[in-house]
């Protein structure tokens, strides 16, 4: 049962890729500013600078401080998240313990949402007991029509979202208008190369996959060798779906995921897909047109609907059940769960229930929690500092567009028109999500998420015929994160990032030019990176580029593309150029604009040193700390498949060694590792 805030926000948005500036993780770290922002401490100083400006600027803390049982990563990211966890808890746990609340109120849906989280001997009494009416009902299906009607109750009623994926977002070609969109689906493993590439790795996930769903079955009464039997359809249904699916490096291609179909058309090409009579089923009233993200995909699932045997889909359909669920259950499932999730990411220990609830009621009923966090922790000074900062940061980039030596007047004028369209929000939304009819009991933990599910399920498709509402975040006001969606033409900063390493009120330029400068760059660049810029001022996706800039641009991409396809992650993976391209582009631009903006400071045109280092290195060395972190190696290689961000090692070096004033700042010579002439290094925005 997805009950994530993100999924379901960006639910059937169509092609609204929110680029995110950093994946999330969590552990306990100091809560404040430090000592010494730059801490010299920390380095290692007998590394060159040009050799490994990562573990130059970081080595000694990461050789200091190993990655927590219950992390799959450790790093800057993860010690301000952990601060965020500590504080959402102690909110939680003063608001769970207030008796008398109003039914309906904020603080009684949240604090009697993570109480009920938190009650584990109830949940540990009802067992499985919360889908055993789901199970027998599947095992009562005995034709095909009855397989299709179950994949579309489990939607409609938030347990599952079986076979396909299906939403109504923004029509990415009219962004003001609602519309339907359908997605491939239908496989559980995190992405489609597990199935289809034979390497030991990828074999040795596939066999903790089958232990999982063979444990689940079994824990639901099934005997060991039916339990084995149902893996393997599960695994043959899966791997079947997963070679119809296109890869992720594919579906960056915006204009190759947006496919409209008339619903009379589509029915065409899925005989037995039914769309006219499954829209209406699934609360989708009055549709006569949709986007399909992958044709083919339907086609193959379609045929694979008639070919399969009912027994093997009634198989299947259960274990979307369980699958979807075996976390929020009695103890074995949890650990079962855990095990699977142990062997794709490496993690040793399951992080404590008091954070996995905390991390729900977040992803659940954020905008309710959002306005607790902010009250106490955000305060309106930060919120005027980043307008402000915005503000200085988006006049560079302007400037830096109109320097533009490879881009013709044409599109520079519509780039300039986009740069000056952005809507930016920061901290939280301005005007708060009430989950108006949402009901939260304090004593049904599963039937609470299952009523958190349904709600956001209705709620998505109640857009229907509604004009596209801009004002809703993609993010949590506590998320250290921040991001842009090409479909709104924003960047969005929630307050949980507002903080140090990032930024600080205490700190000097330098520092906080580095840090939250470099990452409102970041996101601005994302509005005109290889996804960002085919999308025009008001969102809309659309050519605005002459040819020859556009291959221009390509050209240069091209070069960046390959500059991280030459970086080796874990044993022979090696960083996915094209997977990573758009965030990659993004820190380039980010660090570049970051640093002009910062030299146009009072402190960016001084040479007074603080703490023995010159404002140049302090920028620099910002920058450094926000990547410092480290991750396990099976984290690393499913992120190698699944993750558009490059590894932090490379995130901080490859961008700065395509910055002159880096090399400036720390005299890198010729010899020096990460050295690159000046003639190849990589101009873009």
């Amino acid at each position: 049962m997805n009950v994530k805030l993100s999924n379901v926000l960006l639910a059937g948005a169509v092609l609204v890729t929110a680029a995110a500036f950093t994946p999330d993780g969590g552990k306990k770290g100091p809560i404040g500013p430090p000592a010494k922002f730059i801490d010299p401490a920390n380095m290692d100083l007998s590394i060159k600078p040009g050799d490994d400006f990562f573990d130059y600027a970081n080595g000694t803390w990461i050789k200091d401080n190993a990655i927590p049982a219950k992390e799959t990563r450790w790093g800057s990211f993860n010690i301000l998240h952990q601060e965020n966890v500590d504080k959402l808890q102690g909110l939680l746990s003063e608001v769970s313990k207030m008796s008398g609340q109003p039914k309906g109120s904020l603080k009684q849906r949240v604090g009697d949402l993570y109480a009920s989280g938190m009650d584990s001997l109830a949940i540990e009494k009802k067992g499985y007991d919360p889908i055993k009416p789901d199970l027998a009902r599947i095992s009562k299906i005995s034709d095909l029509n009855g397989v299709i009607d179950e994949m579309i109750y489990e939607r409609v009623s938030g347990d599952a979202s079986p076979l396909f994926g299906a939403g109504v977002g923004a029509d990415s070609k009219h962004p003001m208008r609602n519309i339907v969109s359908l997605r491939q689906g239908g496989t559980s493993l995190p992405d489609r190369d597990y199935y289809l590439k034979d390497n030991d790795r990828n074999k040795k996930i596939r066999e903790a996959y089958k232990k999982y769903i063979v444990t689940l079955f079994t824990l639901t009464g099934t005997n060991a060798g039916e339990a084995d039997k149902d893996a393997a359809t599960i695994l043959s249904i899966e791997t079947a779906l997963a070679k119809a699916q296109l890869s992720r490096v594919e579906m960056r291609d915006p204009n190759k995921t947006y496919n409209k179909f008339s619903v009379a058309d589509l029915n065409k090409t899925t005989p037995h897909l039914n769309w006219s009579q499954l829209l209406p089923m699934m609360k989708m009233n009055g549709v006569d047109t949709v986007i399909v993200g992958q044709p083919g995909f339907f086609k193959v699932a379609d045929d694979m609907l008639a070919s399969t045997p009912v027994a093997d889909w009634k198989v299947y359909l259960q274990w979307n059940m369980l699958k979807g669920s075996a976390s929020e259950l009695s103890s074995p499932f949890v650990k079962a769960n855990f095990e699977f999730s142990s062997a794709l990411s490496g993690q040793k220990v399951q992080t404590p229930r008091k954070e996995r609830m905390s991390g729900l009621v977040d992803g659940s009923l954020g905008e309710l929690l959002g306005q607790l966090y902010v009250e106490k922790y955000f305060t309106p000074a930060a919120k005027e500092y980043m307008v402000n900062l915005v503000n200085n940061l988006k006049s560079v980039l302007g400037d830096r567009i109109k320097r533009l030596d490879w881009m013709s007047a044409e599109t520079k004028e519509h780039a300039l028109k986009k740069l000056n369209a952005f809507t930016v929000k920061i901290g939280y939304p301005d005007k708060w999500q009430n989950y108006d009819g949402l009901v939260i009991n304090r004593n049904d933990y599963y039937g609470n998420l299952k009523s958190i599910s349904r709600w956001r399920y209705n709620y998505n498709i109640s857009q229907l015929g509604k004009p596209v509402d801009k004002k809703r975040w993609g993010m949590t006001p506590p998320t250290v994160n921040a991001y842009y969606n090409p479909v709104n033409n924003e960047i969005v900063f929630p307050a949980g990032i507002l903080q140090f390493p990032f930024f600080d009120f205490k700190a000097d330029d330098a520092v906080n030019y580095g840090g939250i400068g470099a990452v409102i760059g970041h996101e601005m660049t994302h509005g005109f990176d290889d996804q960002g810029r085919q999308y025009d001022a008001d969102g809309s996706l659309h050519d605005w580029w002459t040819k020859d800039d556009a291959d221009k641009f390509k050209l240069r991409a091209d070069q960046v593309v390959n500059q991280y396809d030459a970086f080796t992650v874990v044993d022979t993976l090696h960083v996915n150029g094209k997977l990573t391209l758009g965030e990659n582009l993004a820190d380039l631009g980010g660090i570049n604009i970051a640093y002009e903006a910062f030299k146009k400071t009072k402190e960016g045109q001084s040479n007074k040193k603080i703490d023995g280092f010159t404002p140049d290195q302090r920028f620099f060395l910002s920058w450094a700390q926000v990547w410092r972190g480290s991750q396990r190696p099976e984290a690393a290689a499913q992120r190698i498949l699944t993750d558009p961000h490059s590894p932090e090692k490379y995130r901080c070096n490859a961008p700065i060694s395509n910055v002159d004033a880096w090399y400036a700042a720390f005299n890198i010579q010729p010899g020096d590792k990460n050295y690159k002439k000046p003639e190849d290094r990589i101009r873009v925005w």
